[in-house]
C-alpha cells in the first residue's frame, strides 16, 4: 500500500479526527502578518493540502475581496467543506492532486504543514513553484537534539500525523532553496507559546524553552525543539 493512502482511505482521519482545526486561526493570523509586513495584497490565494479549510475561512473573513480556493486529496473532507460552503464563506474547495486539477496562476500559494508529508518533497515543491507568484510555507521543526535523544517523539509524529521528513530551520530553508525558491523572509512563529495554553505539561515545556530561547533562539530551537517556521518565498527564476 502506498504511503499516501492514509489520506484517502480514512486512516489519517481516524487518527486525527479534528484534522488539527484548532490551530487554524493562529496560523491564519501569522499568514496575515507576513502578507501585511511585505505590503502584499493578493487578489487570489490558494492552499495546497488545505485539510478542513479553516485557514482559508479565517483569511477570507479578513480579505473578503480575495478569491480563495483549497485543494486536498482526502475525500473524507467533503462533509466539512460542504458546511463551509453552506455557511457562505466564499471559499472554493477542490478534491484531487493540485498539480493535476489546478488550472490557474495564483498570487499567493499557501502550503501549511505539507511537504514533510510527501514522498518526494523536492519534486512536489518544484511542480508547485509553477503555479504561483508568491508562496508562504508553514513548516513544523520536528528535528532537535531533544527529539533525537528521546527518539519516540519522531516515531510518534510519523505514525500519528504522517511526517515522513523531519526538519530544522536550516534544513527546511535549504530544501526550499534547492527546489528553486528565493527566500524573501523567514521567521519563527513562537508556536510553543501558542501550545502552552493547552495543558500543564505544555506550560512546563514552554517555560523550559522560554529560558533556552532567551539565551539564543536558534540554539534553543535546535536543542529543545517546539517551534515552527513561516517562510515567504517566490520562484528564483521569476523576473524581479
Amino acid at each position: 500500500m502506498k504511503i499516501e493512502a492514509r489520506y484517502t482511505d480514512g486512516t489519517y482521519l481516524s487518527q486525527n479526527p479534528d484534522w488539527d482545526r484548532q490551530d487554524s486561526g493562529w496560523k491564519a493570523s501569522k499568514i496575515l502578518e507576513m502578507l501585511r509586513s511585505h505590503q502584499l495584497e493578493p487578489t487570489s490565494i490558494c492552499e495546497v493540502g488545505c485539510g478542513a479549510g479553516d485557514i482559508l475561512v479565517h483569511l477570507r473573513r479578513e480579505m473578503p475581496r480575495t478569491s480563495m480556493s483549497g485543494f486536498d486529496i482526502s475525500p473524507q473532507l467533503a462533509r466539512i467543506w460542504e458546511h463551509h460552503e453552506e455557511s457562505g464563506v466564499g471559499v472554493q474547495f477542490n478534491l484531487g492532486n493540485f498539480h493535476e486539477v489546478n488550472q490557474q496562476m495564483w498570487d499567493v500559494v499557501l502550503m501549511c504543514d505539507v511537504f514533510e508529508h510527501v514522498r518526494d518533497p523536492f519534486t512536489f515543491l518544484e511542480l508547485t513553484r509553477e503555479h504561483g507568484r508568491y508562496f508562504i510555507f508553514h513548516v513544523p521543526l520536528d528535528l532537535s537534539v531533544l527529539s533525537l535523544l528521546r527518539g519516540t517523539p519522531l516515531i510518534n509524529v510519523r505514525k500519528k500525523v504522517g511526517h515522513l521528513h523531519f526538519y530544522t530551520k536550516d534544513l527546511a530553508l535549504a530544501t526550499l532553496t534547492d527546489s528553486g525558491y528565493q527566500i524573501l523572509r523567514w521567521q519563527y512563529t513562537n508556536a510553543s507559546s501558542f501550545a502552552a495554553s493547552r495543558s500543564w505539561s505544555a506550560k512546563l515545556a514552554h517555560l523550559v524553552r522560554y529560558v533556552g530561547y532567551g539565551l539564543d533562539k536558534d540554539f534553543g530551537v535546535r536543542l529543545l525543539g517546539g517551534e515552527t517556521l513561516l517562510v515567504l518565498a517566490r520562484s528564483a527564476s521569476a523576473p524581479s
